[in-house]
C-alpha cells in the first residue's frame, strides 16, 4: 500500500514536470532548461518551484520522458566512455587549432658589421703642399758682346758639363789676343837685352871701368822690362780668356731648355741679351714646403729632428713623401736637409726644404705636388677605422660589441687621423669588438647580431645583407 503511494507520488511529479516541459518548450527558439539535477547515480532530484503549474501543450517535437531517458547514465561504465570521447574530441580541436593557428613571426635581430680591435705601429705624417724646383738651375749668359754666330745643341736635350753650346763671332777677341801676344813679345826682347845690359856692366864696375851710375841705369833697365812683361803676358792671358768667351760651354750636366736668342742676335753683357738657355739638373730634385709651428713640436717631441738627420740621438728620420700628378704615390722617398731656424711672422709658419732622387726624371720642376712628412711613429697604438666613429657635440663615441651580443656606446678621446683609420687615445682596449657598419639605429643595451666585416677591398653591407636574408628564409 505504502509502495502504491510512492509510485503515485513519483507519477505526480513527473506529470508536472512533463507539463511544464510541453509549455516551456512550445515557445519559439526555446532551449528547454530542466529544473532537474542529475547526480552521478542516476536519480534524478526534481526542485519544486511555486510557479503555478501552466495548461497541457502538445507539442511534437519534445518528448520529456525520452529527454530525461537520455540524460541519465545507465552505467558507470557508459558515463566513463563517454567522457572518454569528448575529452578526446576536445584534445583534437585544440591540436587542430594549435596547428592552424598563424605563425607569429619574431623582429629579426639588427645585423652590424664588426671588427676586432688590434695594436700596431702607427706613423703619422703631416701633409703640406710643396713646389718641386731642380737641384741645381743655371742660366747660361752671353760674356762678351758680339753676335750669335751658331748654336751646337738640340733644345731640351740633355748636355754634360763643358760641351758648347753657342758660337759668338771670335775674329775682334781673336785680334786682341794676337795684338796682346805681340806685345808681350816685344816686352820679352826688351827684357832679354836690359838683362843682357846688366850682365854686360855689372863686371865692368867691378873692374872700375863703369861708374855706379851706369850700372844703375843697367839694372832699372831691366827691371822694367820685367814689369813690361808682367803686364804684357796679363794683357794676353785677359784678351785670351775674353777669347774663349766666345765659345759658351755648359757648367752642369742636365737638360736644356729652348733658346732665347736667336742666330744673328747681337748679345753681351751690355748692348744686347744676356741671357741664351737655362740648364736645370734634374737627377735630384729638392721640395720646398712650409710647415706650421705645432707639427715643429710634435716632431720634436717624438725625437724626429727635421733638417739634423746626421744627429746621433735621432731615432727616426724625418722622411718625405710626395704625390704624382696622377694621384699616386712616388716610389722613392726624401729626407728634410734644412729646416729655417725662424719663424714667418706673417704666416705663423717656417719654410722646410727636403732633397729627393730622380732617377727617372718623373718629377718637373716647378710643379706642385703634396708632401707627406714623417712627424711621429706611434708604437702598439689603438687604430681603429675612421667610418666606425660617431661624432657629436659632446664628443666621439662607438658601440662596442659585448660577448652576449649588445652593444655599449662607448665615448672615447679620438687622436690623430692616419688615412682611413684614426688613433684612439683612450677608451677602447686591444681584443674588443667594435660596429664599424650598420650602427645607425642602434641604440645602448640592445642586442644585435655580429657579421665579420670583409678586410680587403669590400664594404659589410653585401655580408649583412646576406645574413638577413639568410634568417628570414630559415623562419
Amino acid at each position: 500500500m505504502q509502495l502504491s503511494r510512492k509510485k503515485q507520488k513519483k507519477h505526480e511529479r513527473t506529470k508536472q514536470t512533463d507539463q511544464l516541459l510541453r509549455y516551456r518548450c512550445s515557445e519559439p527558439h526555446y532551449v528547454p532548461t530542466l529544473p532537474i539535477n542529475v547526480n552521478f547515480c542516476g536519480t534524478p532530484l526534481i526542485h519544486h518551484t511555486s510557479t503555478p503549474a501552466r495548461p497541457e501543450v502538445h507539442s511534437p517535437y519534445m518528448n520529456t520522458n525520452s529527454i530525461l531517458r537520455a540524460l541519465q547514465p545507465k552505467s558507470r561504465k557508459t558515463r566513463i566512455a563517454w567522457l572518454s570521447v569528448i575529452l578526446a574530441i576536445l584534445i583534437g580541436v585544440a591540436l587542430i587549432f594549435f596547428l592552424m593557428r598563424p605563425k607569429t613571426q619574431v623582429p629579426p635581430l639588427p645585423v652590424v658589421a664588426v671588427e676586432t680591435v688590434t695594436t700596431e705601429d702607427v706613423n703619422i705624417y703631416g701633409e703640406y703642399v710643396g713646389r718641386i724646383r731642380a737641384q741645381q738651375f743655371v742660366e747660361i749668359h752671353a760674356r762678351v758682346e758680339g753676335y750669335l754666330e751658331r748654336m751646337c745643341f738640340k733644345e731640351g736635350s740633355y748636355i754634360t758639363k763643358g760641351q758648347t753650346l753657342f758660337i759668338i763671332d771670335p775674329k775682334l777677341y781673336q785680334a786682341h789676343v794676337n795684338k796682346a801676344r805681340a806685345i808681350l813679345n816685344k816686352a820679352e826682347a826688351q827684357e832679354r837685352k836690359a838683362k843682357h845690359d846688366l850682365d854686360r856692366i855689372t863686371p865692368l864696375y867691378a873692374q872700375n871701368a863703369a861708374s855706379q851710375l851706369d850700372l844703375d841705369n843697367a839694372r832699372a833697365a831691366y827691371e822694367s822690362a820685367q814689369a813690361e812683361v808682367t803686364v804684357s803676358r796679363a794683357d794676353l792671358t785677359q784678351a785670351e780668356l775674353t777669347l774663349g768667351y766666345t765659345t759658351v760651354s755648359s757648367p752642369i750636366s742636365g737638360f736644356i731648355s729652348e733658346r732665347v736668342a736667336d742666330i744673328g742676335t747681337l748679345v753681351g753683357p751690355s748692348g744686347g741679351k744676356s741671357l741664351l738657355a737655362t740648364v736645370v739638373k734634374s737627377d735630384t730634385v729638392r721640395v720646398d714646403f712650409s710647415m706650421t709651428s705645432l707639427d715643429y713640436l710634435r716632431s720634436k717631441d717624438s725625437n724626429v729632428k727635421l733638417g739634423d738627420s746626421s744627429d746621433p740621438d735621432q731615432k727616426r728620420a724625418s722622411f718625405v713623401t710626395i704625390t704624382l700628378a696622377d694621384g699616386s704615390e712616388y716610389p722613392h722617398r726624401g729626407l728634410v736637409d734644412f729646416a729655417d731656424p725662424q719663424v714667418d711672422p706673417k704666416t705663423g709658419t717656417f719654410s722646410v726644404r727636403a732633397e729627393m732622387p730622380n732617377p727617372d726624371r718623373s718629377l718637373l720642376p716647378g710643379e706642385y705636388t703634396k708632401v707627406k712628412v714623417l712627424l711621429d711613429v706611434r708604437e702598439k697604438a689603438v687604430d681603429v677605422p675612421t667610418k666606425a666613429l660617431v661624432i657629436e657635440k659632446n664628443g666621439a663615441y662607438v658601440f662596442v660589441v659585448r660577448p652576449d651580443s649588445v652593444v655599449e656606446k662607448r665615448f672615447i678621446e679620438k687622436g690623430p687621423e692616419t688615412g682611413n683609420n684614426t688613433i684612439i687615445e683612450r677608451g677602447l682596449a686591444a681584443g674588443e669588438t667594435i660596429v664599424v657598419e650598420g650602427y645607425h639605429k642602434l641604440t645602448h643595451g640592445m642586442k644585435v647580431e655580429p657579421v665579420p666585416a670583409k678586410e680587403q677591398n669590400g664594404s659589410a653591407a653585401p655580408v649583412a645583407e646576406a645574413a638577413a636574408s639568410g634568417k628570414e628564409e630559415e623562419v
